[in-house]
């Protein structure tokens, strides 16, 4: 006989690992189900290389919510966060940009290039922090829906409105501005220095097919600049061990709680009767009934591969078909056999422990989107690289290093040829890119591992490539996502519900849009209870 369960989750990424543990706590039977042989979705560790394990996808973390942490104690199930240490930005021109997580450091760097910036910049940290402390408590909340008349909604609403009221002027005009305009413009407004602009900029346009001086692309500058650890704004980090514990560690708290987590098992189908779900069919032709079903991947193939269209409103599909994706994003891994060698600060050096952002300067972000927008992977792309091994030596053999490269543009969709015949071209293209930075690293590499938004599809079920499970542009974003009416982790599919990154808010190691799931789950169950 099978089995049945209170609530399935299809897809063990963290958001659905976060989803069914939430879900076990509150007493509810939870399977969840995961198409790879290992869990994470995205925030996954691997070992490609022999001895060399590699955050394939998701590569530091900060926006996991405190509260989850807490919550389902998960430094006790292993999660240990290691701090990663500010930005180094090589030039063109051999001069470079150090940004350390030391304000006065920092300031004292930007001083060198311009004394105006490193006023500006105090400035700018002061009215960037309650800008956080305003958007904070959106990522723990249903999105209200101005377009209805529910007293609930219109609550949440003006609880938003009084916040609003409680800025200054001057943080109501900023708030503004973050909102709509795009990330380069808003830095025009407060700094002149190139690089630094640059470079800060490119927080608003990870995860999105948009250019620095693109509408909207402020808001994403914000969502990256909430990261926090312990409290403190603008703190990333590392998970000891690659971005794959973090998901272990989650799904360690869940099977403490109950809950069953099967790898392996993709599912095919999600099963249906009289507008309600009722389990799901794998690709094995096994069914498991459920009482709910919680779906962690995206609306694609949620809605368009795992269900027939004509069990869903028309209006409904049309959304979803138009919600974008737009994969802009690829990865490259490498193995290194030393540490390269950067001609702006030569030799090993904590300049090499945090980020190390390729964006000497705006004209050269604008460029390569420039290329993008044609179909091209950027000849110059923006690379942001970290090398873990430095900051926890578990992850490379001894005196040796994980290089891992976040590389932007590289479109989804291309004009000539296809990915698998540019995957090549596309991984020596970043390598010449940082080669004209560090002359050594072609000498260094042992192995090495490329990733397009084709194989991100593939291996990772993330539609087009997208890191986000669909772009965080502004008419996607809070109760606009995934689409208009439905932002409420609810489907027109009794019982069915969606947990994922293509929920609000959004995309990054957060967290939130499993918890926040699950309470809709439970109310809803207790709702129909009574």
């Amino acid at each position: 006989m099978a089995q049945s369960y209170d609530v399935v989750v299809i897809g063990g990424g963290h958001n659905g690992l976060v989803n069914a543990a939430y879900l076990a706590k509150a007493g509810k039977k939870v399977l969840v189900l995961e198409r790879r042989g290992v869990l994470g979705g995205a925030a996954v560790t691997e070992e490609i290389v022999p001895g060399f394990l590699f955050s394939e996808c998701s590569y530091v973390v900060s926006l996991l919510r405190p509260e989850i942490i807490r919550e389902l104690d998960l430094p006790r199930h292993g999660l240990e966060i290691l701090p990663l240490d500010g930005t180094f930005s090589p030039m063109l021109n051999g001069d470079y940009l150090w940004r350390v997580n030391d304000h006065a450091k920092t300031q004292r760097e930007i001083r060198r290039h311009s004394r105006l910036d490193a006023e500006a910049y105090d400035e700018f940290s002061k009215m960037m922090t309650p800008m956080c402390r305003f958007v904070k408590p959106l990522l723990s909340m249903i999105p209200p829906d101005p377009t209805t008349l529910n007293p609930k909604d219109l609550k949440q609403l003006h609880f938003l409105l009084q916040r609003f009221r409680e800025l200054s002027s001057d943080e109501r005009y900023t708030l503004i501005q973050l909102m709509t305009m795009s990330a380069a413009d808003f830095l025009d407004q407060w700094f002149e220095t190139d690089v630094l602009k640059a470079t800060m900029s490119a927080s608003g346009i990870i995860g999105t097919f948009l250019g620095i001086r693109s509408p909207g692309t402020a808001y994403v500058l914000l969502h990256h600049y909430m990261g926090e650890i312990d409290g403190a704004f603008r703190s990333w980090g590392f998970s000891r061990g690659g971005t794959g514990a973090i998901s272990n560690s989650i799904g360690s708290a869940a099977r403490e709680l109950g809950v069953e987590i099967r790898t392996n098992s993709p599912v095919a189908k999600i099963l249906t009767k009289d507008g309600r779900a009722v389990g799901v069919a794998l690709k094995s032709g096994e069914e498991i009934r459920c009482k709910v079903v919680s779906s962690s991947v995206d609306p694609n193939l949620t809605f368009l591969q795992f269900m027939e269209t004509k069990e869903l409103p028309a209006d409904f599909v049309d959304s979803v078909k138009r919600y974008k994706f737009r994969g802009s994003s690829g990865k490259v891994n490498l193995a290194l056999d030393a540490l390269p060698n950067f001609k702006a600060i030569p030799g090993p050096g904590a300049h090499l422990r945090g980020a190390v952002s390729i964006s000497p300067g705006m004209e050269y972000m604008e460029r390569a989107y420039d290329d993008a927008k044609y179909g091209r992977y950027s000849q110059r792309p923006y690379i942001d690289m970290v090398i873990p091994s430095l900051t926890d030596p578990s992850v490379a053999p001894a005196g040796k290093h994980v290089l891992s490269c976040f590389v932007q543009y590289a479109p989804y969709k291309l004009a000539e040829g296809t990915w698998d015949d540019q995957r090549e071209a596309f991984g020596n293209n970043v390598i010449n890119t940082i080669a004209e930075h560090a002359p050594n690293i072609k000498d260094i590499i042992i192995g090495k591992q490329v990733l397009t938004p084709l194989d991100l599809e593939r291996e990772f079920g993330l539609t087009q490539g997208n890191i986000f499970q669909g772009e965080l542009s502004l008419e996607q974003l809070f109760f606009l996502r995934p689409v208009p009416g439905w932002a409420y982790y609810r489907t027109p599919i009794h019982n069915l519900y969606m947990c994922g990154s293509a929920t609000h808010p959004g995309g990054g190691i957060m967290g939130a849009n499993g918890r926040i799931a699950s309470q809709v789950i439970l109310k809803e169950w207790k709702k129909a209870a009574n």
